[in-house]
């Protein structure tokens, strides 16, 4: 691609001189009272301009950040010559969920963390084109279904409607494979629908990417519990010819200390699906209820943290504190994330660790007893490692605890799949290269084997998946030996 590409005629220095366009959003005081997405989107002037920004390199390193290969610098020069929709079908060549992954995807860390203008300015907004073109395609009704090519009669059961789950289902799809989706909750998406508030994430936008699926023609089954009703094997038993497993990581941790079984210390699982999927957010409008009071603590400092507190301060809480035991720079939260909950309010307890909760007389959680910290030196993890201060302890006031410090893998099928290996963490083991497991025609990806990470990982983690898939399925070698025979191990 050469700067005098139609679209694109600015010189590059004039682009480097282009500041990185700013999404609008919602003023804090006023989002803080609802659950309305916070960012509302680029415009497409403001699309258009960021889009100019991309110097369109030879060798563009932009790609080799993205775990589900999109054609990042094609897509961009569309919007630039302002042909949104044309560029929502470049991304949906290699990615089925661009409007989920433009806003929950990491791209700091990714795509952007490579775009070359890092070295001097910040980086293309990657994301923020994403989820626009997106946007664009479907409040057009410009969505379009690719031409199918003809089936190749066979069966695949994808275990779990998360990220890996429908990026694989989409994938094998398109390749011309029948896939049928098992999900255990009432609604498919997984994570994207029980893990995310609406503010981040609105479940229209979860609705939308998975009707496309259904129009690809997967067939999705919810409120089905593979390991209750039906086992890997009685699917095989069923007429599948391989099975792939995207069941999460949906085990909460908890962090073992005096006191968590007191009324209002909830999992941060348990808080966000009650929100989230029942939407108790809604109440009274729907009827599931969620207990929120006036000082809530939130343990943790990842996401899954930032979603909770953020939720607990739109719900009524007066205070709304995170409690980490390391400092705020090894917060594993995205920068976006912790900006918007200062922008909200919330108060950020830094190198301050939980000991006990206290209840009062009627089982209630009305204190934590807390102990300050400092770094030590470095852990296996890199980071340094948070030692108590003797005589540092005090009690903070609270009436509501969310546990947000982890979660492991759900472990229902491994229990009930012979001959499936775990490590020991209770994650599936697979071959990296297809994600096949220990069992001939099983596939595993996303939180399952890696444990809890991100939504573009466990899509990318899908995509892999899905090629060993279709080389299993249609008898073409692959490094992974083919086995020979297919029949399911013995219950």
């Amino acid at each position: 691609m050469t700067e005098e590409k139609k679209g694109n005629p600015l010189e590059k220095k004039e682009r480097m001189k282009i500041p990185r366009q700013k999404m609008p959003e919602q003023e804090p005081e006023i989002r803080v009272k609802n659950f309305k997405e916070v960012p509302h989107g680029l415009t497409p002037e403001l699309a258009i301009r960021e889009a100019e920004r991309c110097l369109a390199c030879p060798k563009p390193p932009c790609i080799k950040g993205c775990p589900v290969e999109v054609d990042i610098p094609e897509f961009i020069r569309m919007v630039a010559e302002g042909d949104f929709v044309a560029a929502a079908k470049k991304i949906k060549e290699t990615n089925a969920l661009p409007a989920i992954c433009g806003r929950v995807c990491p791209q700091e860390e990714q795509c952007e963390k490579f775009c070359i203008l890092t070295k001097k300015y910040n980086s293309v907004g990657v994301g923020n084109l994403e989820r626009f073109v997106a946007d664009f395609e479907r409040e057009q009704g410009e969505i379009e279904i690719p031409k199918l090519p003809p089936s190749t009669g066979k069966k695949v059961a994808v275990v779990g409607s998360g990220p890996a789950g429908l990026t694989v289902a989409a994938d094998l799809a398109q390749m011309g494979h029948k896939v049928t989706v098992f999900e255990a909750l009432h609604k498919p998406g997984g994570v994207l629908i029980y893990g995310i508030p609406e503010f981040r994430l609105p479940k229209a936008i979860v609705k939308s990417e998975v009707e496309y699926l259904q129009k690809l023609g997967v067939e999705i089954h919810t409120s089905y519990v593979v390991g209750k009703l039906d086992t890997v094997d009685e699917l095989f038993e069923m007429g599948f010819d391989a099975v792939f497993i995207g069941t999460g990581a949906g085990l909460p941790n908890f962090m073992k200390i005096e006191g968590e079984n007191l009324n209002g210390v909830y999992s941060a699982n348990e808080f966000l699906t009650r929100s989230n999927l029942m939407a108790a957010y809604d109440f009274p409008h729907h009827d599931t209820p969620i207990f929120v009071g006036e000082n809530v603590a939130v343990l943790g400092g990842g996401n899954t943290a930032m979603d909770s507190v953020r939720t607990s301060l739109r719900l009524g809480a007066k205070n709304a504190y995170i409690v980490y035991r390391r400092s705020r720079t090894e917060m594993p939260a995205r920068l976006e994330e912790v900006h918007h909950a200062e922008q909200e309010g919330v108060q950020f307890m830094f190198l301050t660790n939980p000991l006990r909760y206290i209840g009062d007389e009627d089982g209630w959680v009305k204190a934590m007893e807390c102990v300050k910290m400092e770094l030590g030196e470095p852990d296996s993890s890199g980071r340094r490692r948070p030692v108590e201060i003797p005589g540092s302890n005090f009690v903070l006031p609270v009436d509501t605890v969310v546990v947000a410090v982890g979660n492991s893998s759900n472990p229902l099928i491994p229990q009930t799949t012979p001959g499936l290996k775990t490590n020991k963490w209770g994650n599936i083991e697979v071959n990296e290269a297809t994600m096949i497991t220990s069992r001939p025609g099983v596939f595993a990806g996303g939180d399952i084997v890696t444990g809890g990470a991100t939504v573009i990982l466990a899509a990318g983690a899908g995509k892999v998946a899905a090629r060993a898939i279709h080389k299993y399925v249609m008898g073409i070698p692959f490094d992974e030996p083919k086995p020979v025979e297919r029949k399911a191990a013995t219950k």
